[in-house]
């Protein structure tokens, strides 16, 4: 029912691809396979990072995830990417 009514409030755009249900990772594959042979072809770097944290936000600890990252040795740019997503967060409900 939540979700339903987030959906109604705040409409996802058509190219989100995660934090949703959807029948199948085809579209998703597609799309990541059309980027890699771009970078191929244009001779341009490309990093590509996959996260599955399924209900992490609302479970693990900020902290939890990021000490994982470290410990899995994630690169430690990448890891500050995620670490600024939680800086300032706030949630407002109107």
């Amino acid at each position: 029912i939540r979700t339903a009514r987030l959906a109604k409030a705040c409409p996802l755009n058509p190219r989100q691809g995660g934090f949703i249900r959807a029948a199948g990772c085809s579209e998703n594959w597609k799309l990541l396979q059309t980027i890699i042979q771009s970078a191929k072809r244009n001779h341009r770097p490309l990093g590509v990072v996959f996260m599955d944290i399924a209900e992490a936000f609302d479970t693990v600890s900020h902290q939890h995830i990021l000490h994982g990252l470290q410990q899995r040795g994630v690169d430690p740019h990448v890891a500050r990417l995620v670490s600024n997503t939680y800086e300032n967060i706030r949630t407002y409900i109107a």
